[in-house]
């Protein structure tokens, strides 16, 4: 068996080669098609189920009854291709979808993701990565339980990592929705449902063994669908096929015909310039969403889970700069993303006239499109027909779109971008394919979170310790279809947008885990109370504050917005760790010495359960 998987790891590269030429040829095939006359409904569905199916058969085929390849992946990931799945496990809907969408939106203060979120793996790298991965855990409590000696560490952990992982698998469902909807022309809310039969089938059977190989082609894909419109826009826009290097002629043209569009005295009220800073957030919300993206980043489970696969402590560092690469390719595209979709919107639907209803039938069809789901809308309506648009613009006194009386959903800005700039619509259901690929990835390390979580913390360490590997498997599946179909109907009934979602996750991991994670490792005079009153204190003060403000049951603190929650309840965190240990008795000498060890870079791992894993 060990052979068997030693010549399957040394084969990955002509393995994954075959696949993205499979892909690729599979995309040329679709788009002859498309020339042939082949409806886009029929492409859009080639385009979810082929990969749909593709995934799956590589979750079914990865499937195992092994305990350690189920947990860890056998620990044997290389980690070039453990980056290359963090990458897309990190790379989320909100990375794929919302992250553009935000800095359409948001313009300059939408860097504050792609700055947070970029700069939290420096944190990873730092202080979280290679200190667990010699440690030896499968879940993140397992360290939990035996830094601070005991079940209610790792029971509060657990909470913890429960909670988050379900706020932040909440905005991957809706990312599923949101794509499949315009695919398969169906309800958004049943499009939660068909990504949620393709992320039990890529996770169920296989575990984090089929999570792995399974995110691998997830990233391929995801990353071929969002380089190929930005190049696309780029060569059509500027001559030259480099996005990331050209977009400032975009950002230049916008400057322009923001002013244009905005009336003869310039900006309208309420529309703001793409490359002004601190229009959307201030300073101080501005960089308090960088540090709380950028700590929450390196607490957040499903991603350090990633490093427990690595076959030894110096793979895990370098897995972490493999990720760091491979994420850089789609950050440093999304702000050119933005701005060229921006740059089509302002010159192919604003500045149009719309004082007749003949007139507003010459707008583009991807605005009556979107506009049936309420995704676009005009003059304050849904522009869900011509004639409901009209009416919506005569009531309001407008014969001329302009910026402030257009918006588009943040969430669908990618998805539709390539039908705005009218690209083929295989290109279309190219970018959907990724963004699928990056919601099911995310989605698919959340919920083996969790539900590992559950059925190994909970349940064989607390519950049932002489529980067989046969029924800790069982168990583990079961509470991972039971933790999907909660994920679901809480994204239906929850009105927010992806990146609420993951921004609140990110907080609530800053403030629950981090300080114990880090203080665990880096000072030996912390103790299980100091750890467990941090944590409680932290996490309550966080969600407390998103809690108490999303729903304006009080006014922010200084004006944080909620999604920065971190802010308040990381210090908190901090200095209750600090403070509690300082007044509790100091851990034991045997434990001192552990925390040392675990600081060395070299030698064999600690946890004894992870040397007798084969």
């Amino acid at each position: 068996m060990a052979q068997e998987r030693d010549v399957f790891v040394a084969n990955l590269g002509r393995i994954y080669g075959i696949y993205t030429g499979g892909f690729l040829g599979f995309v040329i095939v679709l788009a002859i098609l498309e020339q042939l006359g082949v409806p886009d409904r029929i492409i859009g569905y080639l385009f979810v189920f082929l990969t749909l199916a593709v995934y799956a058969g590589i979750g079914i085929l990865s499937r195992t009854m092994r305990i350690s390849e189920y947990y860890v992946a056998g620990r044997r990931v290389p980690a070039v291709y453990n980056g290359m799945a963090t990458a897309a496990d990190w790379m989320s809907a909100a990375s794929f979808i919302a992250m553009a969408g935000s800095l359409y939106l948001l313009g300059y203060d939408g860097l504050a993701f792609v700055l947070g979120w970029t700069g939290g793996y420096v944190l990873v790298a730092t202080f979280i990565a290679p200190y667990l991965r010699k440690f030896g855990a499968y879940t993140v409590p397992d360290f939990l339980a035996a830094r601070y000696g005991g079940n209610l560490a790792r029971f509060i952990g657990v909470m913890i990592l429960f909670i988050v992982s379900l706020v932040y698998l909440m905005g991957q469902l809706k990312g599923t929705g949101v794509i499949a909807s315009r695919l398969l022309d169906i309800p958004v809310n049943f499009g939660i449902f068909v990504g949620l039969l393709g992320i039990l089938l890529c996770s169920m059977l296989g575990g984090m063994r089929a999570v792995t190989w399974t995110q691998v082609a997830q990233y391929i894909v995801l990353i071929i669908a969002y380089l190929i419109p930005a190049i696309l826009m780029s060569a059509e826009k500027t001559g030259v096929p480099f996005p990331q290097l050209m977009y400032s002629e975009a950002l230049a043209r916008i400057t322009e015909l923001e002013q244009q569009f905005g009336g003869p005295g310039g900006y309208l009220e309420g529309v703001k310039p793409h490359v002004t800073p601190f229009t959307n957030y201030d300073a101080l919300n501005f960089f308090a969403l960088i540090l709380s993206l950028m700590v929450g980043t390196a607490a957040l489970p499903h991603v350090i889970m990633r490093f427990f696969t690595t076959p030894s402590v110096r793979e895990a560092r370098a897995s972490v700069g493999w990720a760091l690469f491979f994420i850089f390719l789609l950050y440093f595209t999304a702000p050119a993303y933005a701005a060229f979709a921006k740059l089509e919107i302002f010159e192919n639907v604003l500045g149009r006239d719309i004082s007749t209803l003949e007139a507003v039938r010459q707008l583009p069809q991807w605005v009556f499109i979107f506009g049936e789901y309420g995704l676009v809308k005009i003059c304050g309506a849904a522009a869900s027909s011509p004639e409901a648009l009209f009416q919506a613009c005569q009531g309001k006194g407008v014969e001329v779109l302009n910026f402030a009386n257009f918006s588009i959903n943040r969430d669908v800005v990618v998805i539709a971008t390539p039908e705005i700039a009218g690209l083929p619509y295989v290109i279309a259901g190219l970018v959907a394919a990724g963004g699928l690929a990056a919601a099911l990835s995310t989605a698919d390390g959340l919920l083996l979170a969790m539900a590992n979580a559950l059925s190994h913390d909970i349940y064989y360490k607390m519950i049932d310790p002489t529980a067989s590997t046969a029924r800790r498997l069982v168990v583990a599946r079961v509470l991972l279809f039971l933790v999907a179909a909660l994920a679901a109907w809480l994204t239906i009934i929850a009105p927010a947008h992806i990146l609420a979602f993951v921004a609140w996750a990110f907080s609530i991991a800053a403030s629950g885990l981090f300080p114990a994670l880090v203080l665990g490792v880096m000072w030996k005079r912390c103790n299980s109370a100091g750890a467990i009153a941090g944590m409680l204190g932290g996490f309550g003060v966080t969600l407390f504050y998103i809690i108490m403000t999303r729903f304006e049951l009080m006014e922010p603190w200084f004006g944080v917005r909620n999604i920065s929650a971190a802010l308040f309840g990381m210090p908190v965190s901090f200095i209750l760790t600090y403070v509690v240990s300082k007044m509790t008795p100091e851990p034991s000498r045997e434990m001192q010495e552990f925390v040392e060890q675990l600081r060395i870079p070299k030698g064999e791992v600690l946890m004894e359960d992870a040397k007798r894993a084969d």
